[in-house]
């Protein structure tokens, strides 16, 4: 369970590192396209069948006007995600978050799993909307103590019920 969740914990962070980086709309391939906010399968099938046709897109108004479903505003928003053509933001669109400042807003997650402590402190908990969705879908079952702590814990009542024993015949023989 808990290499499962550091797997999508790395996926999510690979994933991440993809989604900020700007893609330019003449070079990208469909992967690339897709990894833009607001850029679909069909969209980017459609950028790459236009750029074939007809060549490389000249600027953000050349872009649209080929491109259908890309207006003003939808262009503005893609640039914002991180969408260049020809290495150029588009002009008047709102700079793109670094991907620092994003990462810093959120408050890390705490770990709910005991084993989870057991980790060096260098790595750190990262709250991801993928870890919140899980946990509102499976309920969260108690964890199981290993054999280990079971036989620590059986050990523990041992003791406990010798030494009553014991202060009961102390007590008797007074």
């Amino acid at each position: 369970m808990f290499k499962k969740l550091l797997l999508a914990v790395a996926a999510m962070v690979a994933s991440m590192g993809f989604a900020f980086a700007d893609v330019d709309v003449n070079k990208g391939d469909q992967a690339a396209l897709d990894g833009i906010k607001g850029i679909g399968p069909a969209k980017s099938k459609a950028i790459i069948e236009e750029r074939t046709k007809n060549g490389s897109f000249k600027d953000w108004a050349d872009f649209e006007a080929r491109v259908k479903g890309i207006g003003d505003k939808n262009s503005t928003k893609l640039s914002e995600a991180g969408l260049t053509v020809n290495g150029q933001a588009k002009p008047g669109a709102p700079a793109k978050p670094a991907a620092a400042d994003k990462s810093a807003s959120k408050p890390a997650k705490a770990a709910k799993d005991p084993k989870a402590d057991a980790k060096p402190a260098d790595a750190p908990a990262k709250a991801t909307k993928a870890d919140d969705k899980a946990t509102e879908k499976t309920p969260e079952k108690p964890v199981k103590a290993s054999k280990a702590e079971k036989k620590a814990a059986k050990a523990e009542k041992a003791d406990a019920a010798e030494k009553a024993a014991a202060s009961a015949k102390e007590g008797k023989a007074k």
